[in-house]
């Protein structure tokens, strides 16, 4: 047997899961689903829930409490860009199929269908995100919450057909893990933050310099490789192509829409705005 036979088919038990919740959320429940899968469950609501904690921070009645928030604040922004890289990594090497690529027209599905990367589920990703930087700083009640939400996020994910339950739960763990690692790696990374407000804002120029210039090497060699307008596909989980535009902000960029193109522009532009400390 294969490993992927362990840690996706389970003995039939992943498919017998999908089918039952899939085929049994009734249709008056599919708003829900919907709510959660483009709302509070979409992991592109982050930046909402930074401003959110930050706020908190602000408004918390002591320093001590609102130390705390800021840390959860720090510790849940490097979870999400280890668990952002290592989901792309395994949605990318693995490529699980998705439900509709399984089943066919036999899948409910709500929303657009998409039949690769289904392993791990995004969605519930970040939602373990969410719950592994809050959960320290509320009480019981706001912990049962947490895990109702993350609960609701996985069951949505399934029900919309978008995920098997195995997808779902190596999200959870996947976003749990990294809350865990940036909490152990928060520590070490003081002295390397101490050092970076130490460092001239000119290094900083420079850094931003050479990632335009990185920018300019990439569209050099994209127009010497490829037609003008012609498109190799990398991958459509961020748009990814290979195409002629001299108007990207990145050659890899040059057909991606909406948030791809926003967050990748912003990317290289961090640095150079950074005030000296």
């Amino acid at each position: 047997m294969s490993w992927k036979f362990f840690l996706y088919d389970w003995g039939g038990l992943n498919i017998a899961l999908f089918q039952a919740i899939n085929m049994s959320t009734p249709a008056a429940l599919e708003p829900l689903a919907s709510f959660f899968n483009l709302v509070i469950g979409n992991y592109w609501t982050a930046p909402l829930m930074l401003l959110a904690m930050w706020g908190w921070s602000k408004s918390a009645p002591d320093p001590t409490r609102a130390d705390a928030i800021r840390y959860r604040l720090r510790v849940f922004s490097v979870a999400f860009a280890l668990a952002f890289l290592v989901a792309t990594i395994l949605k990318l090497w693995i490529d699980f199929p998705r439900p509709p690529a399984v089943f066919g027209d036999m899948v409910r599905v709500i929303g657009g269908i998409e039949r690769h990367y289904s392993l791990p589920s995004g969605h519930a990703t970040y939602a373990a995100l969410v719950v592994g930087a809050l959960w320290p700083l509320i009480g019981r009640r706001g912990r049962i919450g947490l895990v109702l939400y993350a609960a609701l996020v996985g069951w949505s994910r399934i029900a919309a057909g978008m995920h098997f339950p195995a997808d779902v739960l190596a999200g959870w763990v996947l976003g749990l893990s990294c809350t865990a690692l940036a909490g152990w790696l928060m520590p070490l990374a003081v002295p390397v933050w101490q050092s970076a407000r130490r460092t001239s804002t000119w290094v900083w120029f420079a850094v931003a310099a050479s990632a335009v210039m990185t920018d300019q090497l990439a569209k050099f060699a994209i127009t010497r490789t490829f037609a003008y307008g012609e498109q190799v596909e990398v991958t459509p989980f961020f748009n990814f192509v290979h195409v002629l535009n001299p108007g990207a902000a990145f050659s890899f960029l040059a057909n991606a829409g909406g948030w791809q193109r926003y967050f990748f522009v912003s990317a290289p532009r961090t640095p150079s705005l950074r005030s000296p400390g």
